[in-house]
């Protein structure tokens, strides 16, 4: 018995596939920025760490890649120092390890369902 198979690919459907992808991508990154900006947990005292120096980093998006950046020297002492005494003044939910929650946390899956119902 012999089978012959011709594969034709849409280019077009395949490049708007993965359009759609970068896209829902973008969506995610920004949304679980939103929500932890919300949630008012990341340290502030003059609104730096959170408001100038934390943003999306899209530099290898076409890779399937995107970053939240907290571009200051002393944001990786504030995460990894959750036992500091956090002013709660402007973020009532100030604290060490705000990103746990989605990493390890009751949010793990977050980042996944926000990317699946961007991608519909």
């Amino acid at each position: 018995m012999k089978i012959k198979v011709d594969v034709k690919m849409n280019a077009k459907a395949l490049k708007k596939l993965s359009a759609s992808q970068v896209k829902a991508l973008k969506i995610t990154t920004e949304q679980m920025l939103h929500e932890k900006v919300t949630a008012a947990e990341i340290p502030f005292d003059e609104g730096t760490l959170q408001n100038v120096q934390t943003f999306p980093d899209y530099k290898n998006i076409n890779k399937g890649e995107a970053k939240i950046v907290h571009d200051t020297p002393y944001a990786r002492r504030l995460y990894y120092n959750p036992q500091y005494n956090f002013d709660q003044t402007h973020n009532a939910n100030a604290r060490g390890e705000w990103w746990e929650d989605y990493l390890t946390g009751d949010k793990k899956d977050r980042p996944k369902k926000i990317y699946s119902q961007a991608y519909k």
